[in-house]
């Protein structure tokens, strides 16, 4: 394989790249000195977001549009975040997850060995471990997916190795945890229609725009009866991408890694601390659990910071609420979350 070429000539693909986390991946590859093509079918992302460099408007099943996509801008490499994440929506509707994540990704990394594309970051998500056996999650724990969007992520972990044992990919899958917050300089952040991320979903209803949160289960074994997880800011999780890309030529064809803070926060800690950083009440209220959902989910990343020199900048939860508190206020004040 031919050594990566100098920055100035290199345009990376970024599947997804007008979502919320594409969209800060395409602003730390800008930083870096890459070039970002965005290509995304904008059932989830915004033209708004893609300020860095060009947005192709497709889909993951359209293969004469990847090809064109290809062939047009002569990426050196991708960045894969296009994929639908709702849990619920998994359960309920597989056959939309396996086709886009699972069937989309096949079509991508067929029209990447067309056009002798070889190197991929994938964003993966620890939904792919199921319910945890560590108090810190390693990348050794064993992957019992529970759910569809969890077994879709993991069959193109699947599908990664596969293709890098036979046609000679080089490929990393980052596993986050729960990403979170927004720009710290103010140009981009969260905003999903429905909204089903517990950060958002508390400042919103800080604001006095969003529903009262439910807090789902109050009976766990954890400190305070409710789940723990580990938030991760998306600045952080955009730089690692970049690193991973610059990592590719290192080591095996294929690895995985953990992308998170090491530490949990309870759902009512985080509703605490919210409360804090904006100086308003969070309503909300208790309700019951919801199947599936594991009590503490908190990883060890260390793996991440041997191999990828990678560790959060905005690892404290006050500075990743403050942050997203600005970008909701922004958006509130410009009419973007009625527009979408």
């Amino acid at each position: 394989m031919s050594p990566a070429p100098a920055h100035d000539a290199f345009t990376v693909l970024v599947t997804g790249g007008a979502g919320y986390i594409g969209s800060h991946a395409c602003k730390a590859l800008a930083a870096a000195g890459y070039r970002p093509v965005a290509y995304d079918n904008l059932v989830h992302g915004h033209p708004w977001a893609v300020r860095w460099g060009p947005l192709v408007e497709g889909d993951l099943l359209d293969p004469a549009r990847l090809a064109e996509a290809f062939a047009r801008h002569r990426p050196r490499a991708v960045l894969h975040f296009a994929a639908y994440a709702y849990v619920g929506e998994s359960v309920e509707r597989p056959a939309k997850y396996y086709r886009n994540n699972v069937a989309g990704t096949l079509n991508l990394l067929e029209a990447m060995r067309a056009h002798g594309v070889d190197r991929l970051v994938f964003s993966s998500t620890c939904a792919t471990y199921g319910l945890p056996r560590q108090e810190r999650l390693r990348e050794d724990h064993p992957q019992d997916p529970v759910n569809p969007y969890g077994r879709s992520k993991w069959m193109v972990e699947r599908l990664l190795a596969d293709y890098a044992g036979a046609y000679g990919l080089r490929a990393i899958a980052l596993r986050y945890f729960n990403a979170a917050g927004a720009d710290p300089e103010g140009e981009l952040g969260e905003l999903h229609r429905p909204e089903t991320h517990l950060v958002p979903r508390v400042l919103l209803a800080a604001a006095g725009a969003g529903e009262a949160v439910t807090i789902h289960g109050d009976d766990y074994d954890t400190p305070d009866g409710t789940c723990v997880r580990d938030y991760v800011h998306v600045s952080d999780l955009a730089r690692a991408h970049v690193l991973a890309l610059e990592a590719l030529d290192r080591g095996p064809p294929f690895r995985a890694y953990n992308l998170g803070c090491g530490a949990g926060h309870s759902v009512r800690q985080v509703i605490r601390r919210a409360e804090a950083v904006t100086g308003r009440p969070v309503p909300h209220r208790v309700g019951p659990r919801r199947a599936g959902d594991p009590p503490r989910l908190v990883a060890d990343a260390a793996q991440a910071r041997a191999a990828l020199g990678w560790t959060p900048v905005w690892g404290d939860l006050d500075s990743l609420l403050a942050h997203a508190w600005r970008w909701t206020r922004m958006v509130l004040a410009d009419g973007r979350l009625a527009r979408g």
